[in-house]
């Protein structure tokens, strides 16, 4: 349910990469506190780190403890000195979806401790048990490394912890029967408002896509194939005018030029026709969840392909032929 709250065509390229957490919903509570956590669970001595002192390597600065709670930015929900943080939603994102779920959740976690603790007869070893059944039962969502490595992927795997890499495969959660009644039994959400969000979410994923798949086949064939071939030509006919006057006139750059963009053009014409064959076929499907599937796992991988080879042209082409800010332009370049 956390992952459907932020689940978004927009946060799927963020999750995972530039400075984002992962699509797995994991915890991170540094070393001090899984220490404490771990002496808690199994009936042993605490022996956490101590509190060490910073070396600066410069003999005139002041000397300071070192923090024991380190800010993993690779981690989705972090404990960071006194308060949790959930990282995962976007920056465009209403905040009320992923405070919903956060809240039922917690309501329906303390709910189930107060009708156990109300009902003990030994308050204090009742509380003990709770929290150590508590902490064995989930101590699998507990991760202090590289949210970002491969190795974790594999190893959340290995927990059971889901990795719902993009957002139709991650809102079907939504009409999961027992996250629908945990809505119904706090009130926040009906079975029937359950499932018009997710029709609803599906339709925004599918929309998005379909709007970014038709900017793109614009872009390609209104300004980005016009321009190739422009500057095509004009190689094409500096080759023939250096031939003419003189067949020793080597030809050899500009004919790898050419042929590079010819392919380049080749491919970007055909992943267009593709990728517009494709978005036709996805918004023909009646069903909301298999347009948003098919706008995923068919025309996202073409206009990646189609991204591909315009990028590459880009490498190449004149700069002056370009019609758009290139990245050298938009990253490096300050015009007067």
């Amino acid at each position: 349910l956390l992952r459907t709250s932020v689940a978004t065509p927009g946060n799927d390229h963020r999750l995972g990469a530039n400075e984002a957490p992962p699509a797995v919903i994991s915890i991170f509570v540094g070393e001090e506190l899984e220490a404490v956590i771990d002496a808690i669970a199994s009936d042993s001595p605490y022996a956490g780190p101590v509190k060490v002192k910073m070396d600066l390597g410069v003999d005139v600065l002041p000397k300071f403890s070192k923090d024991t709670t380190d800010r993993n930015r690779t981690s989705p929900f972090a404990f960071t000195g006194n308060k949790f943080e959930f990282r995962m939603p976007g920056s465009h994102e209403n905040l009320s979806d992923a405070n919903t779920i956060l809240n039922t959740a917690v309501a329906k976690e303390l709910k189930g401790y107060a009708d156990e603790l109300e009902a003990s007869d030994d308050f204090p070893d009742s509380v003990i048990k709770l929290v150590k059944r508590t902490i064995r039962d989930h101590r699998r969502v507990i991760f202090n490394g590289d949210g970002y490595s491969h190795e974790w992927e594999v190893e959340a795997e290995r927990r059971g912890l889901p990795n719902k890499k993009y957002t139709p495969a991650a809102l079907p959660a939504l009409i999961e029967g027992k996250n629908i009644a945990l809505m119904e039994e706090f009130g926040v959400m009906t079975r029937t408002e359950m499932f018009s969000r997710y029709e609803v979410e599906m339709e925004h994923y599918a929309k998005i896509i379909n709007i970014e798949a038709l900017t793109m086949l614009e872009m390609a064939r209104r300004q980005l194939l016009p321009a190739v071939s422009a500057y095509m030509g004009d190689l094409a006919r500096t080759i023939a005018a250096k031939k003419a006057v003189s067949e020793t006139l080597s030809v050899k750059a500009e004919t790898a030029v050419l042929e590079r963009l010819a392919r380049d053009a080749d491919a970007m014409d055909e992943a267009a026709g593709q990728l517009s064959d494709a978005v036709c076929a996805a918004q023909g499907l009646a069903d909301m969840t298999a347009r948003a599937n098919a706008f995923h796992d068919t025309v996202l991988p073409l206009m990646a392909g189609l991204r591909s080879a315009a990028d590459d042209a880009e490498t190449v082409c004149g700069d002056t032929y370009w019609p758009l800010p290139s990245y050298s332009k938009m990253l490096h370049y300050v015009e007067d």
